[in-house]
């Protein structure tokens, strides 16, 4: 594994506060972040202590390599690794990563169509697990988007909320790039795009990526969650979901 320096989550929030159908989401049901593996021992302890009992990874088997579990691994929290992209690099064309927003959005489609069972073993897990549950990928961004986005369509969020929820890792791109460049240098060496530049990532609003998803998905299915009912989403997951984040 790659030697990295333990640091505090920059992309880290709760859920809590969403409007949803029948109210707002209860804080400590759901926690968006980047990447958990390389937390401090003192924000391990704080996340366990506020009642954090799950841990959903949507990173690559190559990512976990690379960083491991981190100071989590060592408390009594749940774990569950539900890849959303099994092969970074297949799912980059050979010039390297297409990081502008129409792009990225594109890949969230992707994302949803070809990891449906991954994201609704993600939402069953969120939906019985006693305590928060947590999710993240690297950057706290896209993959971890990708769910917050289908959780808050299960809980009846409007399309306003999910964009607004996602557009906020905008204003910590500069912080998340800093933070997680180390372990991104080493995977784009090993994936052959040494020196790959991300700034772009930086530019323009990050709404067109979750309009795109959210748009694309109605337009081919009607349905944004048809692919994850066809890979067996339930309304009873959906009410358990419901009724946990209303805190009922």
């Amino acid at each position: 594994m790659t030697t990295i320096e333990l640091s505090a989550p920059v992309n880290l929030r709760d859920l809590g506060g969403t409007a949803i159908e029948g109210g707002v989401v209860r804080p400590g049901f759901a926690i968006r972040t980047d990447d958990l593996a390389y937390v401090t021992e003192e924000v391990a302890d704080g996340l366990v202590a506020n009642g954090l009992t799950a841990i959903i990874d949507l990173r690559s088997s190559v990512e976990v390599a690379t960083t491991g579990r981190g100071p989590l691994a060592t408390r009594p929290v749940t774990y569950h690794h539900l890849p959303l992209i099994a092969d970074v690099g297949a799912a980059m064309s050979e010039d390297g990563p297409d990081l502008g927003h129409e792009a990225m959005g594109a890949m969230y489609v992707r994302m949803v169509e070809g990891a449906a069972s991954q994201l609704v073993i993600a939402l069953n897990v969120i939906a019985v697990t006693p305590g928060a549950t947590a999710f993240h990928c690297a950057a706290g961004r896209d993959r971890t988007g990708v769910l917050a986005a289908v959780l808050l369509l299960a809980l009846g969020a409007d399309d306003e909320a999910i964009v607004h929820d996602y557009a906020r890792t905008g204003d910590n791109m500069a912080a998340i790039l800093a933070r997680i460049q180390p372990v991104m240098a080493a995977m784009w060496k090993a994936l052959g795009f040494e020196g790959h530049d991300s700034s772009t990532l930086l530019k323009g609003s990050m709404e067109v990526s979750m309009r795109t998803l959210l748009a694309t998905l109605r337009d081919r299915h009607g349905d944004a969650l048809a692919p994850l009912y066809a890979a067996g989403l339930t309304g009873d997951t959906i009410a358990r979901l419901r009724t946990k984040a209303l805190g009922a």
